[in-house]
């Protein structure tokens, strides 16, 4: 049997977290990169293992997108140590913050900071991955709701996710020849820590709510399984499409 391996970018919490234990049920292993939560990312192996897959984390900072490079040569070569080979078949590039901020107030650092999280990092660390990706491999990117829709003050949020969508076009465009895929996930609102967890709170889950065909904010295991499909042969003939998740937001 081909044991398959899924990488995954910011999976110690939410969205992340979810999507490795989705993946891990249908028998996957999980290679996951945390940012600074060693505690949270140690709990996450452990339910993996818990499911029978086997699970390890490795440090990766977003905002320094050579962070990446380290994070792929360590993921790669810990196949290598485990299997002979440092091929895996799925890499899934959830890792984010967010800056709320308006357009007239936004800073530079602002600015760089989501350009770095968002576009140069995951460029990067999708280029340094593609040497070890198999054949017939997939690629998920994580976009936003917000690339569709405005809401005011998140638009350096909104454009680099806008530009994700743009890369994966071109990933699904240019990695045919290889059978690999690359799809984009958009969710909509999702009562996780991000954004220091504004979803959550009464007032913006009620607005959530009267904006939404569904009428509730989302979760996070609204998003693993449909990460978990993509990763299926049943999505093998999905390619290079922009997938919103978000309940029916603002339709």
């Amino acid at each position: 049997m081909n044991q398959k391996t899924a990488i995954i970018t910011g999976a110690s919490r939410g969205l992340g977290r979810d999507m490795a234990i989705n993946l891990a049920k249908e028998g996957i292993d999980i290679i996951f990169s945390y940012h600074s939560n060693q505690i949270k990312a140690n709990e996450l192996i452990q339910e993996i293992e818990a499911i029978g897959q086997k699970a390890v984390a490795f440090q990766f900072d977003a905002n320094d997108f050579t962070s990446g490079n380290r994070f792929i040569e360590k993921a790669t070569a810990y196949l290598k140590a485990e299997n002979g080979k440092s091929g895996f078949e799925f890499l899934i590039n959830n890792a984010g913050t967010g800056a709320y901020n308006l357009i007239a107030n936004t800073t530079e650092a602002q600015f760089d900071e989501m350009m770095h999280v968002h576009m140069k990092s995951v460029y990067f660390l999708t280029q340094a991955a593609l040497p070890h990706l198999k054949e017939g491999g997939r690629i998920i990117n994580i976009s936003s709701g917000l690339a569709r829709f405005s809401l005011p003050g998140m638009s350096a949020y909104a454009m680099m996710k806008g530009g994700i969508e743009i890369f994966t076009r071109y990933l699904a465009k240019e990695l045919g020849d290889r059978q690999i895929t690359a799809n984009v996930i958009a969710p909509g609102a999702i009562a996780t820590d991000f954004a220091g967890g504004s979803n959550r709170e009464d007032d913006k889950q009620a607005l959530i709510a009267s904006i939404t065909a569904l009428g509730r904010v989302g979760e996070a295991d609204d998003i693993g399984g449909v990460v978990a499909f993509l990763c299926s042969d049943k999505a093998a003939w999905i390619n290079g499409q922009r997938i919103e998740v978000s309940g029916g937001m603002l339709v």
